[in-house]
């Protein structure tokens, strides 16, 4: 590598800094599986499972195979358990 220390080892190639890779697209997903839609809503995979249960959470739907939350049900859940919740104690 001669002159340039932007010159970048790729598999079976180098390309230049003046060049760019092609970016790795992140596509939105409406719904999530039980880990994803735990850690959406921030709580622990028990966590959520309680609340599924107790209705604090939206019940999952199945997509063949598939255990499917829709991630607009997981919002609304949400909004509703922090409109109904008690006042923080760390807010003051």
């Amino acid at each position: 590598m001669e002159n340039d220390a932007r010159l970048c080892r790729r598999p079976n190639r180098l390309w230049s800094g003046l060049e760019r890779p092609s970016r790795l697209e992140v596509m939105p997903r409406r719904g999530l599986r039980r880990e994803d839609a735990a850690r959406y809503v921030g709580v622990s995979t028990a966590k959520f499972d309680e609340c599924v249960k107790d209705g604090r959470m939206p019940n999952p739907f199945k997509i063949d195979g598939c255990v499917i939350w829709d991630l607009r049900l997981l919002d609304a859940a949400f909004d509703a358990l922090s409109e109904t919740s008690e006042p923080n104690s760390f807010a003051d």
